[in-house]
Order: C-alpha cells, then structure tokens, then sequence
C-alpha cells in the first residue's frame, strides 16, 4: 500500500503546485495519510476549480506564490522545512505551450531550478521527486513504448521544456549532490497521461467532453486516433508515494533517477475509445450524450502514439497499475456524477482513495 508502514505519517512533505489537478489529489492523499503538507502553487485558474471545490483542508498549509520567483521560492521552503518535497507546480498544457512557450519554459525549467537551489537552505531533507512526463523523450512515431534509458527530446515548447527539466535534474544530482555528504536523493517521475475527477483544465480530453455535456453539444476532438497511455491519477500518485519512500530509505544509492507510470506497454488507448466509454457510461447514467466530432479547424501536429514501459518501477518498487483503463473512466465519471449531485468534492476523493488503497491491499 501507498503507507503500509506508517511512513507518511507526521512527516513533513512539500507539494509545489497543490493548486492543480495532480498535485490536488497528491496533497489530499498525503493529508489522508496523516503527514505534515505545506503546498507552494499559484492560485487556481478557471471556475469551477478543484482547490476551491475541496475548500476544507484539515492537514494542508497553502502557500500562493510563483515557482519564477526565486526570492519566494526560498521563502515558501524555509517555511516547510519539508523532509520530502514532490515538484509538481508546471505549465502542462501543451497548446499553450504553443502560444505562450516563454511562460513554460520559465514555469518549468527556471522553476525547478529555483526549487533545487532554495532546498539547499533544508538542512532535514532526505528527498526529491520532480514530476516530469512521458512527453520528455524524444518520439520518433514508431509507437515502441519508452523506457527510461532511451534519449530526451521535444518538438513542442512544452516536451521540451519537461526535457529540460530531466537534465536540470540529472545535472544537479551527478554536478552537485554526488559529491556532498548527507545530500538528498533527487529522482524524476515520468507518468502518462492521468484522468480523474475534478479536472477542469483546457484542452484535455475528459474535461472538454465534461463542459460540451453542459452546454449539450458534441465534443470536438483533435485527433481522434491518436493513442495514449491513458491512467487514473491515483495510479501514478501511488508510484510517486512509493518512490519517494525508497529514496529515503536508500542507503545504499541503488535506486534509479527516473522512472515511468502508465499502463503496461501495447495498452495505450485512442483518444477516441476514451471518449466512447466516457459516453458509455454517462449515457448509461441517463445523462443525453452527443456522439463527438472530428474538430476540422487546422492544429498544431501532435504526437501520433505514445507509450511507457513501466517495467522498472514494478522491479524497484513493486508498483503495478490497479485500475484497468475502462475503470479508471468510470472513477473518473463516478465522481463527476455524484459531485453533480450534490456530495462533497471532498468526500468522493476520500471514499476513492480509500477504496484504491483497499485494492492494493493483498488478499
């Protein structure tokens, strides 16, 4: 399980970008665990947004400040102090990163470098798990899934931006920790494209089809047939939860710098079967679902496939993926119907993440 021994709990834990949408579930889950959670983010964007819908936070101190900000940043991790810090406060829209590729590349690359540099004033901390994605390697079409070792790239602003964070990452760890007593261990995370409830952002596919339903109109899709390593956020979560429990327990130096989450290689799904089973389940929940459309208007190329090998984290940490695609959308509908209806946010991400931890837990 994500704290089968208690690891989680009264530690101290930073959460950079707790405002959004992984990062939101990462504290809650951390606050479920019962550690000390201070989160450095921007404000939430857009409304509805997740942050505001939780609202009653019990173990989450919040702080509102730019990862840019380097005088900030110091701040913000003097004040948590944290014994283990995950990064995950990014600009991760692609398209965006089309049109504003200065915001990104200083979101994610100064950024993290901003980070690494303020937690050299954390004397107590033990570990570093900067999120990444699987859109840092260097896609060549084949459609082969990546492993860890194969090379770095980027044909857009924002993979090569997440690119460059994997080498900040590598630099910082081989140039500067390696040779200092008591360092932290510094690891990067690589994980597919993640669903869930509570994810309002622009131009990701679920959340489109989501506000289409509210107007009743179909969903216009990009590209339809492209294929992505689709998973349930907690998914990864748990592999970032268990990753960082091995770097500080890792005595030895043995465990890897980086390693991927997603489904199993040859599972990637079409944006097209994502959106049919979303329908399918909503339909079957009496809600009027418009078949989606093929949006015509002229884009940016995008990558045609990607892919993860998982393989290494299941060695190194016993990590598997839980949820089979098909349940990790209906998780992700489940919670927008019963929001819908009325429950608490909160409540439904706490009665999810509660059965997710019963399901790894042996039989």
């Amino acid at each position: 399980m994500a704290d089968a021994n208690n690891f989680w709990r009264g530690r101290r834990v930073l959460v950079t970008g707790h405002t959004g949408f992984k990062g939101l579930w990462l504290a809650l889950w951390l606050e479920h665990l019962g550690a000390e959670v201070c989160g450095y983010a921007l404000a939430p964007e857009g409304s509805p947004n997740l942050f505001e819908q939780i609202c009653d936070w019990h173990g989450l101190t919040s702080i509102i400040g730019d990862i840019r900000d380097p005088d900030a940043v110091k701040i913000g991790c003097k004040f948590a102090d944290p014994d283990v810090v995950f990064h995950l406060a990014a600009q991760s829209l692609v398209r965006r990163g089309h049109t504003d590729p200065q915001t990104t590349f200083s979101t994610n690359v100064q950024g993290t470098a901003n980070l690494l540099n303020a937690l050299d004033e954390c004397p107590g901390l033990r570990a570093i798990v900067v999120v990444t994605s699987d859109k840092c390697y260097r896609n060549d079409g084949s459609g082969r899934a990546f492993v860890e070792t194969d090379p770095l790239g980027g044909d857009d602003p924002y993979s090569a931006s997440k690119a460059a964070q994997e080498i900040i990452c590598h630099g910082w760890s081989q140039g500067l920790y390696k040779s200092r007593d008591r360092a932290p261990r510094l690891a990067t995370a690589r994980a597919g494209n993640v669903i869930g409830g509570g994810d309002w952002a622009e131009d990701r596919i679920l959340p489109d089809l989501f506000r289409a339903l509210d107007r009743g109109a179909p969903v216009q899709l990009r590209n339809p047939q492209a294929t992505r390593p689709w998973q349930h956020v907690l998914e990864p979560l748990n592999g970032y939860l268990a990753y960082a429990e091995k770097l500080v327990r890792d005595t030895e130096g043995t465990a890897p710098t980086a390693l991927n989450f997603g489904p199993d290689a040859g599972q990637s799904r079409t944006v097209a079967w994502l959106v049919d089973q979303a329908t399918e389940y909503l339909r079957t929940a009496g809600k009027q679902v418009a078949d989606w459309q093929t949006d015509a208007t002229a884009h940016r190329p995008e990558a045609s496939s990607l892919a993860l090998d998982p393989s290494l984290a299941r060695q190194t940490l016993g990590w598997r993926q839980v949820l089979s695609q098909d349940e990790g959308v209906a998780w992700t509908v489940e919670w927008h119907a019963r929001v819908g209806d009325g429950e608490a946010a909160r409540d439904v991400m706490l009665e999810q993440i509660t059965r997710y931890e019963n399901r790894l837990a042996p039989s």
